[in-house]
């Protein structure tokens, strides 16, 4: 066989076992479940089997998945960008194991969060402010920098953020 064709058929073999290697990652990854908006795609990690168990016993487990809460919601440029930046986090984080016990959300994911909620719930944001005089604000000084969960702690994933513990934490299953 000439040095060709030789280097030829061995550049073919290589880009075959790329492409199969690449189909395996996707495939053990479940890396088109990313893509969905199905909450289930939140715990491919078992890492967070805690959160997803504390949304579905959660007053938004009908009404808002993790999607909607997590990601921005004003068009799809940015939400893909953000499941792209926090995919590339999620997997850095896990694969060298950099993960704390209790997972915090970031300050980014904390402001999505926080305008999602505001988008939600307009109506009764604008109850709020216009009462802020006469409740949500026990300093007497207003503030606007208090984000939602500030009172509301337990909304939607429960009083404990742990790994090893959760209240109703039964496992993951279907509702």
């Amino acid at each position: 066989m000439k040095t060709g064709n030789l280097l030829f058929f061995s550049s073919i073999i290589s880009f075959v076992a790329a492409i199969v290697f690449f189909a395996y990652l996707v495939n053990a990854s479940k890396a088109l479940s990313y893509l969905s908006t199905d909450p289930k795609a939140c715990i491919n990690c078992h890492v967070m089997n805690t959160q997803y168990a504390t949304w579905q016993h959660s007053s938004h487990a009908d009404r808002a998945t993790c999607v909607e809460c997590h990601l921005p919601i004003n068009n799809m440029v940015d939400k893909y960008a953000a499941k792209a930046r926090d995919g590339w986090n999620h997997s850095v984080a896990f694969t060298m194991n950099t993960f704390a016990q209790s997972i915090e959300i970031s300050e980014d994911g904390a402001n999505r969060v926080q305008a999602n909620c505001k988008a939600c719930h307009a109506a009764l944001i604008q109850e709020v402010i216009a009462n802020s005089d006469k409740y949500h604000d026990f300093t007497g000084v207003q503030r606007t920098d208090r984000k939602c969960w500030d009172c509301h702690r337990d909304v939607p994933h429960g009083k404990v953020r742990s790994l090893s513990s959760t209240p109703n934490a039964l496992g993951v299953r279907e509702l």
